[in-house]
């Protein structure tokens, strides 16, 4: 019998900025989304989001209904501290203490997510995160999140997607700051992030609190086309950028010499460079040797084929099917692969990179301790039809990914959960309010919550534990 282990947890994924509303609510000062989603021209904004602000009682409490016994929640800097390093605002700490007191009465177990892309407006105009001194600032930022809350929330993660952060801020420009193509960019706030991983986690442990802290990394499968060693390149310069430069930074406590000697080849061909301070390598070390979990973010591969020309990129934001292009001068191309399906939004479905991740987790990282998949889930254009959705496709999608999850632990890596992306509909970060991946419709205009046949499917399977086929749910 397919069957995941009793204490396996069935979650569900949120973010602050997306769900949570409330923006100038109770002295939340302004974040980068903010200012970005304010500009001329911008289709949407968080100032409401899925008002979890105000309903975050009734969705916990039909979370526990609907058997989601974890919950992945982020919280927003700048409604704790206004400006992000200034004083503290104890409104804001009122709301997470709420929050997660009601959490734990439903028997919702938080994860909390401190940095899920929303840095402070001021901090951001300060360079973010190519500005040193704001790691500082996040440190202290940490600390207080540990003294209100340290006590209660037992899973922490530093940062959500550092490579999101990097890569879609500086090479695709659809975060802000809205640049493209500054390679040597990413990689420094990549490694700063990494540095600032380390600070807050050492923190952590230093505090001896009774919980575990790792961080979420988004992992892309990087699969070659073909079998031209061109291709191979092409993918291998790809996952070295994306995956490996900080998977190493996290667990294995610096930058191994093929590492570092690929990255600043690609550098070199972008003409740029990175910079490591004194005492940054022996922080990481002391971190890797720490840390409790990996946090993966899991929703597609990409495939790639070699590619000479310059950066050119055009991203596929509002799921008009086969308009997306990905060039990076020095790296490659990501292609279609005719064999693969993918979504309105270009994302291929491939549940074997998922697998394949895992094992490869498991093989070049074995300090790893254990993952959680902290995201997985299928944006669609749900049919709101006679009072019901019926998201088949979304069960299809996540059924294939919990087959390899489960084969991939039987075969020995140790994964003990599962957080679905996402609880309920909710802002999406470069589409809005069209792309839909919650297991509860929500109607933006009335802030009603509506189950979709997916939430009645995973109920099910949280109850019994089994993996279940999408057309065992009759009765929706």
């Amino acid at each position: 019998m397919k069957k995941f282990a009793d204490d396996f947890i069935f979650g569900g994924a949120t973010a602050a900025y997306q769900v949570e509303g409330g923006a100038k609510e109770d002295g939340r000062g302004p974040c980068c989304w903010d200012e970005y989603l304010s500009r001329p021209g911008s289709r949407f904004n968080g100032d409401v989001a899925s008002d979890f602000y105000h309903k975050y009682k009734d969705d916990l409490h039909v979370a526990n209904q609907f058997g989601v016994n974890g919950i992945r929640i982020s919280i927003s800097w700048s409604r704790v501290i206004s400006d992000g390093s200034g004083e503290v605002n104890h409104q804001g700490l009122a709301y997470y203490n709420g929050l997660i007191d009601e959490c734990l009465a439903n028997g919702v177990d938080p994860f909390v997510t401190l940095h899920h892309f929303d840095t402070p407006q001021s901090l951001f105009q300060n360079g973010d995160w190519l500005n040193r001194e704001n790691i500082d600032h996040f440190v202290r930022y940490a600390k207080v999140c540990f003294d209100h809350f340290g006590d209660r929330v037992k899973k922490w993660a530093t940062f959500n997607e550092p490579w999101a952060v990097a890569q879609n801020g500086y090479i695709i420009g659809n975060f802000p700051p809205s640049i493209q193509y500054d390679i040597p960019k990413a990689v420094q706030i990549m490694h700063n992030m990494m540095i600032a991983h380390a600070r807050v986690l050492l923190l952590y442990k230093s505090m001896n609190l009774p919980g575990e802290i790792g961080i979420v990394h988004t992992l892309e499968g990087k699969c070659p086309i073909s079998d031209k060693p061109e291709d191979q390149r092409a993918a291998y310069l790809d996952d070295m950028l994306a995956n490996r430069f900080m998977l190493d930074a996290c667990f294995k406590g610096g930058y191994e010499a093929e590492t570092l000697a690929t990255v600043q080849d690609i550098l070199m061909q972008n003409r740029g460079s990175f910079t490591m301070e004194n005492g940054d390598m022996q922080i990481l070390r002391e971190a890797a040797q720490k840390i409790d979990f990996l946090g993966m973010n899991y929703y597609s591969s990409h495939f790639l084929q070699a590619y000479e020309g310059e950066s050119r990129i055009y991203h596929n934001g509002t799921g008009e099917k086969g308009t997306s292009v990905f060039g990076l001068k020095g790296i490659g191309a990501r292609v279609g692969n005719p064999e693969v399906e993918t979504t309105d939004w270009d994302w291929p479905i491939y549940p074997q990179g998922m697998y394949n991740m895992l094992h490869r987790i498991k093989r070049e990282y074995p300090n790893y301790k254990k993952i959680y998949i902290t995201e997985n889930g299928m944006g669609y254009k749900d049919d709101f039809i006679d009072g019901k959705i019926d998201d088949t496709p979304r069960i299809e999608y996540i059924y294939k990914h919990l087959e390899v999850l489960l084969k991939a632990i039987q075969e020995g890596v140790v994964v003990k959960g599962y957080y679905v992306w996402s609880l309920l509909d909710m802002l999406s970060w470069s589409n809005g309010f069209n792309k839909r991946y919650g297991l509860f419709y929500v109607d933006f205009a009335t802030q009603q919550r509506y189950p979709k046949k997916s939430a009645f499917w995973y109920k099910k399977m949280s109850q019994t534990k089994r993996l279940l086929k999408g057309d065992e749910i009759q009765e929706f």
